[in-house]
């Protein structure tokens, strides 16, 4: 009887039902547009955390730089031979200098792993390196004549003439010099699983060995491989040593901050770093318990600084910033106060309804019904209308977010370091480089997960609980006096 009643009263009012489920509808879509939005800004700030971190790595431990001491003023040296007979020679000189913030000793490694809280750790070696070649050419030495004069009345007094000889002048003459400065990153062989290059995979060749702790081997990364022309089994040097590429690496996320890996020990010989390393890439046991783990770094090991995936975040800036703040603040309020208006729309066309309806459920309490099989029926056409509502804001939701995957708007997210001094992550040349700034692009993705889906569900059952409450609470205080009010 329910079910048959149910299916003609609303076969009866098709309108009525459509306009609240459509009002549930826009309220359901807004909600899972905002949310699949968000989850696309998580995702797209995760990237560009993880392109810095590299996958897998919860926090970094640095040092901050201390200021040059003694004579040493920290800038480049460079010693050319400028009083070569040969002016065709090329004269080349590379500077190797650490990036990032004041070497560690590899043995604070060791003591990071110890930590309570420490999955792993690993210590990588941030260098620079700026290479100058070129060749002078060297002046020619002219002699210029002064020409004939007489002299009259002079030393020997018989008005002779005679030739002099100015100083004898360089001409021409010159240098040309080019400059080039790229990054290069020390890996641990052992363990690739965190570090600078755990944010890459390998699309040409191979990556290293854990036999290949001191080989002279090079990893590049496809940027870096496209702009000099380089492939797998070319050779380069760096300040006189060759090295061999064994493979070359496409970033996961976003354009490499790293133009060279190399192994470890090899980075620390090229910077006279031995046993020395510039970031340690520590991961945690329970990503809940980061800030714990963080504590306990600083407190056990003096005079480091440890920086985290939340810390790092907020040195993100630029457009992905900005709608990330948009999509979780006024987005969030915008898709609450559409429900909350949509529930009372809802709300209020069912009791009106009911309101219209005086006459149909005053006849049937005089036949024999009672309060609550009125109230139940007016709930049962509600979460109808919910369901329906629900079903079509979810496909309105999916079309939504289905649009702004497929246009994929670019976001821009400018990186900078933590306010460390050297001491922090930042862009350019993997985590810890100085004063540093890079920017990154970001295409905006908009998925939808269960979860989301559920929430939309719950959401039309909500919405209908509420309609149907306040229409049947209505439907059962009528009386049928009222119904035969009506018809008088």
């Amino acid at each position: 009887m329910f079910g048959i009643y149910l299916k003609r009263e609303l076969g009866r009012r098709k309108k009525a039902a459509l306009v609240i489920a459509l009002g549930l509808a826009l309220g359901i879509a807004l909600v899972i547009t905002v949310n699949s939005v968000s989850a696309g800004m998580t995702q797209a700030q995760d990237k560009v955390l993880k392109s810095l971190y590299g996958l897998g790595t919860d926090m970094t431990v640095t040092k901050t730089r201390t200021a040059p001491t003694g004579s040493s003023s920290g800038r480049p040296n460079f010693q050319f031979d400028a009083n070569s007979n040969d002016s065709d020679d090329t004269q080349s000189s590379d500077r190797v200098t650490t990036q990032g913030g004041q070497a560690l000793a590899s043995s604070v490694v060791t003591k990071v792993t110890k930590q309570s809280g420490v999955a792993g750790a690993v210590g990588a070696l941030t260098l620079n390196v700026t290479k100058v070649d070129g060749s002078f050419t060297q002046g020619k030495a002219q002699s210029q004549s002064s020409g004939s004069s007489q002299s009259q009345g002079g030393p020997g007094g018989n008005g002779g003439s005679g030739n002099s000889t100015a100083a004898p002048q360089v001409q021409g003459g010159g240098a040309n010099f080019d400059v080039n400065s790229y990054s290069v990153a020390g890996v641990d062989v052992s363990d690739q699983t965190l570090g600078p290059l755990a944010g890459s995979k390998i699309t040409t060749g191979k990556t290293f060995t854990a036999t290949q702790t001191n080989a002279k081997v090079a990893v590049v990364s496809k940027s870096y491989a496209k702009e000099n022309s380089y492939k797998v089994g070319k050779t380069f040097k760096i300040s006189g040593t060759k090295y061999t590429i064994i493979g070359i690496a496409t970033p996961d996320s976003s354009e490499s901050t790293t133009d060279v890996y190399l192994p470890l020990k090899q980075a620390q010989t090229l910077a006279d770093a031995k046993n020395q390393v510039t970031t340690i890439y520590v991961k945690a046991t329970d990503s809940k318990q980061i800030d714990t783990v963080k504590a306990a770094i600083q407190k056990n090991i003096s005079g480091t600084t440890v920086t985290t995936s939340a810390d790092l975040a907020e040195t993100v800036s630029g457009s992905l910033s900005t709608a990330s703040n948009l999509a979780t603040s006024v987005g969030k309020w915008l898709s609450i106060a559409v429900l909350v208006a949509a529930f009372l729309v809802a709300a209020l066309l069912t009791s009106s309804a009911v309101s219209r309806r005086v006459r149909e459920f005053g006849t049937l309490k005089a036949l024999g019904w009672p309060s609550r099989r009125v109230t139940r029926q007016v709930v049962g056409e509600s979460m109808v209308n919910g369901l329906l509502g629900g079903a079509l804001g979810i496909g309105l939701g999916l079309a939504a977010a289905y649009a702004v995957t497929m246009i994929s708007p670019k976001l821009t997210a400018q990186l900078g370091n933590t306010g460390g001094g050297a001491g922090g992550p930042g862009g350019g040349g993997g985590p810890g480089r100085q004063s540093t700034q890079s920017t990154m692009e970001i295409a905006l993705t908009a998925p939808v997960s269960m979860t989301t889906i559920a929430l939309a569900v719950g959401l039309a059952v909500t919405g209908g609980l509420i309609a149907g409450a306040m229409g049947g609470w209505r439907a059962s205080r009528m009386r049928p006096a009222d119904a035969l009010r009506s018809v008088s």
